[in-house]
């Protein structure tokens, strides 16, 4: 399964969320490290879940940090996370 699907896939099942988008942005990595051909290696996630609400920005990177500790060990090499909670701006 592709890292993107996997990604979806876990933080759909921990977090439930309202909208999850899931960006693959290795194409514009070429050459900086942790890139790798094929690419898989750096995204950017845009969540919104009632689990964030009343927490800290870092305490929600910290949430999604967690459910994709496997992915984070593994191959991805950079994740840029906007986690938010429904009706925040």
């Amino acid at each position: 399964m592709p890292v993107k699907d996997t990604i979806q896939s876990k933080l759909a099942a921990a977090f439930a969320p309202q909208s999850l988008d899931v960006i693959d942005e290795s194409h514009k990595h070429e050459g900086h490290a942790g890139h790798r051909p094929g690419g898989e290696t750096h995204f950017r996630v845009h969540i919104v879940a009632e689990a964030f609400r009343g927490k800290s920005r870092i305490e929600r990177h910290r949430l999604v940090n967690q459910a994709l500790s496997a992915e984070l060990a593994g191959g991805v090499h950079a994740l840029a996370i906007h986690a938010g909670a429904p009706g925040e701006g």
